[in-house]
């Protein structure tokens, strides 16, 4: 399902992530991004759609918080509750153990995400822009004196 996403994020050709590294990530000794899944409505572990999320920390709130990095819905069982159901599922996880905020980006283009999460009462933080530094150019900064 992460092909599957990058696909429908435009992005296929960024994907790099193996089997091997997925597994070490979630249910490795010590497990750094968590995840959900929804089963498609028919069964047979077939599966509706995934999220993943790792934990950051606020420190203006002083507690942690939960950062969605993917949260997927295979087209045929979109508007059935699936991706509801996964963002309660994470809300509830915030709620129990504290964390202060559950956040996440979307593409600027992805209009029917955004009125997904305003339905769920998100609201866009319009004022921060996203940065990142990868690639050659995170070597470049890692390496300098």
């Amino acid at each position: 399902m992460i092909c599957e996403l990058a696909e429908y994020e435009r992005s296929l050709h960024e994907v790099r992530a193996s089997t091997a590294q997925l597994e070490e990530a979630l249910f490795g000794a010590s497990p750094a991004v968590f995840s959900h899944v929804v089963e498609a409505p028919e069964g047979g572990g077939r599966l509706a759609g995934f999220s993943l999320w790792f934990l950051n920390y606020s420190t203006w709130l002083g507690v942690h918080g939960v950062y969605l990095e993917d949260l997927f819905v295979r087209p045929e069982y979109r508007k059935l509750g699936a991706g509801r159901a996964l963002m309660k599922a994470i809300a509830r996880v915030c709620v129990e153990r504290g964390y202060g905020r559950f956040e996440w980006s979307v593409l600027d283009w992805n209009t029917p995400a955004i009125d997904f999460y305003r339905s769920l009462g998100a609201s866009g933080m319009d004022e921060w822009t996203v940065h990142r530094v990868t690639g050659d150019d995170l070597v470049t900064l890692a390496r300098e004196d």
